[in-house]
């Protein structure tokens, strides 16, 4: 095999997943005027229902364009040596290898994000903002964007600078080390992301005292869990549209409530998402997320070792000294759809865990106040009440609306 054809490999993995994903979504908003299903019915008024079409039309056909932008930005770059041109100016600011490597990636994603960023800002200022949901300034856009940027080059540089490093040192065997240091840091973001992350970007607040708060004392009370971090979150900062999110394991677990989510729904509905929550705790499921998503990456991460050093990676992205960082590059678009195949499992799994939280929810508190908030949140974000069946298989990580009813109705 020659590096011509590995090149064109690289091409054709990029065009298939392009033309596969649009076949997708184009399947999928065929269905947006679906009539909606009974069980569903009164989530949408007459009015509401248009507007929410409205919206998934034209979120529809701004990723038509926002994708076809990508993908012909992204063949544009590799056929005119963009990897090879980038390689060359990180070279000539300095000779260390280490440095080269954080030299091209810092560019390639800067210069990616600053491109990306006129989208970004019509999808806030534009779309979501038409239609209600955008509360961000654009001080705040910009600030986020900033900060963003500071947690790319410390977070991911350090840990891109640490690889490489074992690289250097090891060659064949950096992988154990990359994966150690990968596991590590999983570990501690999954146990201190809220305290440390979440502070930069949003203002949290432990719950107050009150008639939310005692009920959601009892409940904890009555199922024998112990829940003494419950905190708000000024999500509305940003947007309109409501969350809740079970963080962290062992005495660094936290159940986080967005703003937007207790105005929009009554005590015993936040109660009962907050009961889905628990439910993802008590069945393990953080736990076996990260144990997967840490198999998973020592399987790359072995893979990577046995081609990132490959002359015919690098000579492919139009670089004749084999490099890590193009090998990398290279690496990660062959892998892709070994990438898309995991995905696929890990949506199949996160499904199935979503419906035992819901099941867990209905058995210690009642599957009606849960239905009710599924049904609150879902015409708050105007959701997709209709979506394509292979759609959701592929992309969703969660059962559709209808299908969390169905079985809470059990």
């Amino acid at each position: 095999m020659t590096a011509q054809i590995i090149f064109y490999i690289l091409i054709a993995i990029i065009i298939v997943k392009f033309l596969f994903d649009t076949y997708l979504d184009a399947l999928n908003a065929k269905h947006f005027d679906d009539k909606i299903p009974t069980e569903l019915d009164g989530i949408y008024n007459e009015e509401e229902y248009v507007k929410s079409q409205n919206y998934k039309k034209t979120n529809y056909q701004f990723s038509v364009i926002t994708s076809t932008f990508s993908i012909i930005t992204t063949l544009l770059f590799f056929i005119f040596d963009g990897f090879a041109f980038v390689n060359t100016i990180a070279k000539n600011i300095t000779n260390n290898t280490l440095l080269i490597t954080l030299i091209f990636f810092g560019i390639i994603l800067f210069a990616s994000d600053i491109i990306n960023t006129p989208f970004s800002y019509y999808k806030t200022f534009v779309i979501e903002e038409k239609f209600g949901f955008n509360k961000t300034t654009k001080k705040l856009f910009i600030l986020d964007k900033l900060k963003g940027w500071l947690m790319l080059a410390i977070i991911g540089g350090g840990i891109l600078a640490l690889i490489t490093w074992f690289y250097q040192l090891t060659t064949t065997s950096f992988w154990l080390y990359a994966w150690a240091l990968v596991t590590a840091f999983s570990i501690f973001m999954n146990m201190f992301y809220s305290k440390l992350i979440v502070p930069l970007f949003n203002k949290q607040s432990p719950l107050e005292d009150g008639e939310l708060k005692i009920a959601i004392e009892n409940f904890a009370q009555k199922i024998g869990f112990k829940l003494d971090n419950i905190f708000v979150i000024d999500g509305s900062k940003r947007s309109t549209k409501a969350n809740a999110y079970f963080s962290g394991f062992g005495s660094q677990k936290r159940i986080t409530l967005y703003d937007t989510l207790i105005k929009d729904l009554n005590t015993n509905e936040i109660v009962a998402v907050l009961a889905h929550e628990v439910g993802h705790y008590k069945m393990k499921h953080i736990i076996y997320n990260l144990l997967l998503s840490i198999i998973l990456t020592g399987l790359t991460l072995y893979i990577l070792s046995l081609f990132v050093g490959s002359e015919l990676l690098s000579q492919a992205l139009g670089v004749q000294t084999p490099s890590f960082h193009i090998g990398l590059i290279a690496f990660g678009i062959l892998y892709s759809p070994i990438s898309e195949i995991t995905n696929l499992f890990m949506n199949v799994l996160s499904r199935k865990f979503e419906y035992q939280a819901d099941d867990y929810a209905k058995y210690n508190f009642g599957a009606e106040p849960l239905i009710s908030s599924l049904k609150k949140l879902s015409k708050n974000s105007l959701s997709n009440l209709t979506p394509n069946a292979l759609y959701v298989k592929i992309h969703y990580s969660h059962p559709t609306l209808l299908q969390r009813i169905i079985n809470l109705k059990k």
